[in-house]
């Protein structure tokens, strides 16, 4: 199979979809691998790193995805990426369509077939091509939540841990599961009170009985959140639903009733925003204000640190895309229902029931859409 690798295109993406080591894999299975020049320099990967792995070097990104098989990438192909897939092509990468009618639709249009990381499951559950940039997006919304608190910025001013004889800042995390597992692990080794909301008791327990009293757990009722996020000095939303759109659990009105000043930090702006007011922002401007309330809702979080997030993500795609790559995606899907679940467009069908119920669209299964 012929794989390859664009240079990320969004604002700030310094992440790339295939490291050298997944180049190497493919390469010694028998497959060929062309990267754009430049693609993986955000991340520290030069040309010649992939040039040694047995990767091709090509100067365009038109050239991949006129000839390659299979297009790996990080994040959802932006409109000038969409015009150029075809029927019969694989796009594995992240997608979010649950909140982009306009991905969805161009995606349709294009015939390709697009297999959505966020969206792959485990046998226990999980999403394990999420995971890991949901570990990133944890360990990093505690230190941008702690920047977009500083007054220059226009927050309250608070330092994060306190100071002797001056209480720390007030967090609250909004979701117990990967995102919010570590963001309340980093807001507490920051010195922050931190408070964890979900709805699930058994969740709440696994917590408790992880963190003990660093860090306080609340059931997450409507009336419990209100109270909590009213008191807090940083929110950090950590909601998720897989492969649908986020729930607003802090509406407008709601601010009102916050402190003044106070962050909102949504990780769930990728699937829409667990906030009413939240829209996404980029990494040249993150930042803005409703109502007196600081709005901190990158959409690409992990792409400040790309070394580290392109090498963990690295790790967990390669199985998956060697398996694609070795025995063709229908087999590959066929063999793994895991992996099937990712599957989210087939030739101009929506594949995902999730997204269907979101932007009212008809949906194939995607059982029959090996069919097809």
């Amino acid at each position: 199979m012929l794989i390859g690798c664009p240079k990320e295109i969004k604002v700030r993406e310094y992440r790339v979809g295939l490291t050298p080591m997944a180049a190497r894999e493919a390469v010694n299975a028998g497959h060929r691998v062309i990267v754009e020049t430049g693609a993986g320099a955000g991340a520290g990967f030069p040309d010649a790193d992939y040039e040694a792995a047995g990767a091709a070097i090509v100067d365009t990104a038109a050239e991949i995805f006129e000839t390659a098989e299979m297009v790996v990438k990080v994040k959802e192909p932006q409109p000038v990426e969409r015009k150029q897939l075809r029927e019969g092509q694989l796009l594995f990468t992240y997608l979010h369509l649950a909140p982009d009618p306009d991905q969805t639709k161009d995606l349709l249009a294009s015939g390709v077939t697009a297999i959505a990381y966020e969206t792959v499951t485990d046998r226990n559950g999980g999403l394990p091509l999420l995971a890991p940039m949901s570990e990133v997006a944890g360990r990093l919304a505690p230190q941008v939540g702690a920047w977009a608190m500083q007054k220059a910025n226009g927050g309250r001013g608070i330092l994060m841990g306190g100071v002797p004889g001056v209480g720390p800042a007030k967090v609250v995390v909004i979701g117990g599961g990967v995102v919010g597992t570590h963001a309340a692990k980093i807001a507490a080794g920051m010195g922050a009170d931190v408070s964890i909301t979900d709805l699930s008791l058994p969740r709440l327990r696994y917590l408790d009985d992880v963190f003990g009293p660093q860090i306080r757990t609340r059931y997450g009722s409507a009336g419990a959140t209100e109270e909590l996020v009213n008191e807090a000095d940083l929110v950090i939303g950590a909601v998720l639903i897989p492969g649908a759109a986020a729930p607003k659990l802090v509406s407008r009105a709601q601010l009102k009733d916050m402190k003044p000043n106070a962050t909102l930090v949504d990780v769930a702006i990728d699937q829409g925003g667990c906030f009413e007011t939240s829209k996404a922002t980029t990494h040249d401007e993150p930042i803005y204000e409703v109502d007196g309330i600081v709005h901190y809702c990158v959409a690409n979080m992990p792409g400040a640190v790309a070394r580290t997030s392109t090498i963990a993500l690295g790790n967990a795609t390669m199985p998956f895309m060697m398996a694609l790559a070795n025995k063709g995606w229908k087999q590959a899907c066929e063999d793994d229902p895991h992996l099937l679940a990712g599957l989210n467009t087939h030739a101009g069908k929506l594949t995902y029931a999730a997204v269907g119920a979101a932007l009212g669209l008809d949906v194939l299964s995607a059982k029959l859409a090996l069919k097809i």
